[in-house]
């Protein structure tokens, strides 16, 4: 059984590091305050992809990523562990998108890649951390969703059988393709890069990125097009500016509070016991815990 696999990918702030300029004043994040990383959770999706390719070699992954140009990166990370492509949609009009304007527009572009059998994204990005995005991409192009997979246990006669990882406990489900599926951080992590693909695939680049380089790139690309990485704009997926970005976006932010924690004293504890156990009663007489 011969795939079409779309992973949806996003290149996130890495949140481990937020400091006092990670917001703007709109509610937005600061993106370039923040080192830019591959999604963790779509990570773990794009490794479902790859085992389902493991298992029916003919099938194609492509991933399809939404934001500025630099996300194109996004794409090379996913070629140089075993993706076929990708689209990159990146356009102002894009810009500030809540996850009901973003969905709208990977649905727009989803449905501009015709056919597909299957979708994986991870279930919630870093900087949201609202699952949302997924399910709404599939009740745009009216298929089905499976959510919180953990593993994927088998595909066969054009139905999908699924682990789920629920608070309190499991479930397995199953579902017709085309389908959706959201993937867990429980999954298994994403295998390393391939030295093979990286040496393929570490030239492949977006028109954009093409056009700021300062090397004559005319002859590499004519004779290698799978170099290319294609990015769309709003027109390309003839998407309605009015409900892409930021005036697309219900989702208004109140209030930001930036709290940044800052330790103002230590202690050096020995291993011994009493030192323990001091510790422990100081802790519980200021009521720092208990």
């Amino acid at each position: 059984m011969d795939l079409k696999i779309i992973v949806l990918a996003k290149q996130v702030p890495d949140t481990r590091n937020v400091g006092k300029d990670a917001m703007k004043a709109d509610g937005t994040v600061n993106r370039a305050a923040l080192p830019a990383i591959f999604n963790p959770e779509d990570l773990n999706a794009l490794e479902q992809a790859l085992r389902i390719k493991d298992q029916h070699p003919g099938s194609s992954i492509i991933l399809l990523t939404m934001g500025p140009g630099r996300a194109a990166e996004i794409i090379r990370e996913g070629l140089f562990r075993g993706a076929d492509g990708g689209y990159l949609l990146t356009d102002r009009a894009f810009a500030g998108a809540d996850t009901l304007a973003t969905s709208y527009a990977l649905s727009m572009a989803i449905k501009k890649m015709g056919h597909f059998d299957l979708i994986i994204a991870g279930r919630q990005a870093i900087d949201g951390d609202t699952a949302q995005v997924g399910p709404q991409v599939a009740e745009k192009l009216g298929i089905a969703q499976i959510t919180y997979v953990e593993e994927i246990i088998s595909i066969a006669d054009n139905k999908i059988r699924a682990k789920r990882r629920l608070e309190k406990g499991i479930e397995i489900v199953e579902g017709s393709m085309p389908l959706l599926l959201t993937i867990n951080a429980s999954a298994p992590e994403c295998r390393p890069r391939n030295a093979k693909l990286v040496m393929k695939y570490k030239h492949a680049r977006t028109v954009t990125e093409k056009q700021n380089e300062d090397t004559d790139y005319l002859s590499l690309y004519s004779s290698r097009p799978y170099l290319d990485l294609p990015e769309w704009s709003v027109i390309d997926v003839k998407a309605d500016v009015a409900i892409c970005g930021l005036s697309g976006s219900p989702t208004k932010v109140k209030k930001i509070e930036n709290v940044v924690f800052q330790a103002k004293e230590s202690k050096t504890l020995s291993n011994s016991d009493s030192d323990i156990e001091e510790l422990m009663i100081e802790l519980i007489t200021n009521h720092t815990i208990g």
